[in-house]
């Protein structure tokens, strides 16, 4: 007799994220077209939440970071609702199992912010750098890409920096929105 297969959990929601059917994927931002506003904005948090309860936490985080190319101005609705998405971030970072993949999200964001390229460039890569911090924070026994900072010469930035980035390039108030985040106490799953 076979063994009953055993199927695992649905994660809880993520609070930090609007519920959505976990049907959507990113293929479904595409139905906004062109258009990076606030309907690309909440399909991108959306998508971000299902993907996390299908079990794809690296995929989730890659939903995040396309909700913060939404091409708003930081009065919007969606903005107030669902207030940029440095919260979700870290919580997925806190509450995937050591099972679910995720690389390494310290160089991911590392690697993003020195590389970006696009529309609303500066406010990409400060976001970014704060995304960074986060993972740093959240995990810091990740290396950074150290053979990228030697050859490029880069340097990673300390917190005022990041903020004063994205006090000049983000949506108003997101600088203090990053720094009440990452100034949360863990709710890492033991």
């Amino acid at each position: 007799m076979a063994k009953p297969r055993m199927t695992p959990s649905v994660p809880p929601l993520c609070p930090y994220l609007p519920e959505a059917d976990t049907s959507i994927s990113a293929v479904s931002i595409r139905a906004v077209g062109t258009d990076r506003g606030e309907a690309f904005y909440r399909l991108a948090l959306a998508c971000a939440q299902a993907l996390w309860r299908r079990g794809l936490p690296a995929q989730a985080i890659l939903l995040v970071n396309r909700a913060f190319s939404a091409d708003l101005l930081g009065d919007e609705a969606a903005l107030r609702e669902w207030p940029p998405p440095y919260a979700a971030l870290r919580w997925i970072l806190e509450q995937r199992r050591e099972d679910q993949f995720i690389g390494n999200p310290r160089r991911h964001f590392q690697h993003l912010a020195t590389r970006m390229s696009g529309p609303r460039r500066e406010a990409r890569v400060w976001r970014a750098w704060a995304c960074w911090r986060i993972a740093r924070e959240v995990s810091p026994a990740d290396p950074a890409d150290e053979k990228q900072i030697a050859e490029e010469g880069i340097v990673e930035p300390d917190d005022a920096t990041i903020r004063r980035g994205l006090e000049a390039e983000g949506w108003p108030g997101e600088a203090r929105v990053w720094e009440s985040v990452l100034a949360l106490k863990s709710t890492a799953v033991s």
